[in-house]
């Protein structure tokens, strides 16, 4: 574990899909909560949530909730360029990229997350469970945009398992 990156790491997968339905299922709250929140809300510049089906923006903030889980995640949206890229502020102040790109007639998903703390319970809560996390939710979001199945567990007899 001696050259181990505690600060980042990047996951990928390919996607049968439109490259603006993958963007908005990133950047809107009715698309995002399809595959990986229970409840999105995004909130402009102004202090106002915006519409579920309206995109997000630079300097837009969320709050974001998951099932079966009693918390809610507060961040910024850093970046959103409308098309292939967006950035946003994650378990405090780590950044997590989306850059999205076209191959064949796939849309690959590059996600990024970086600036984790390597104090040991960000090295245990961030770094290695963000990375199981986002590894289950891209597969979920693969399931949903090319099968329509939705793989997210959420009855909460279950809690605890791979899939929440």
């Amino acid at each position: 574990m001696k050259n181990f990156d505690w600060t980042t790491f990047t996951r990928k997968i390919a996607i049968k899909a439109e490259l603006s339905d993958i963007y908005n299922a990133w950047t809107k709250a009715s698309d995002i909560e399809k595959w990986f929140l229970s409840k999105a809300v995004f909130i402009d510049t102004n202090e106002k949530p915006i519409n579920k089906e309206e995109q997000v923006a630079k300097g837009f903030s969320y709050e974001w909730n998951w099932f079966l889980y009693d918390v809610t995640e507060h961040g910024k949206i850093t970046e959103a360029n409308g098309k292939d890229y967006i950035q946003f502020t994650f378990e405090g102040n780590c950044l997590v990229d989306i850059q999205l790109s076209t191959q064949d007639d796939h849309v690959v998903v590059k996600l990024t997350q970086k600036n984790i703390p390597t104090d040991d319970k960000s090295k245990q809560d961030i770094r290695l469970g963000c990375d199981s996390g986002w590894s289950f939710f891209l597969v979920n979001l693969k399931s949903v945009y090319e099968g329509g199945l939705d793989l997210r567990n959420k009855n909460s007899q279950f809690k605890g398992m791979l899939n929440n």
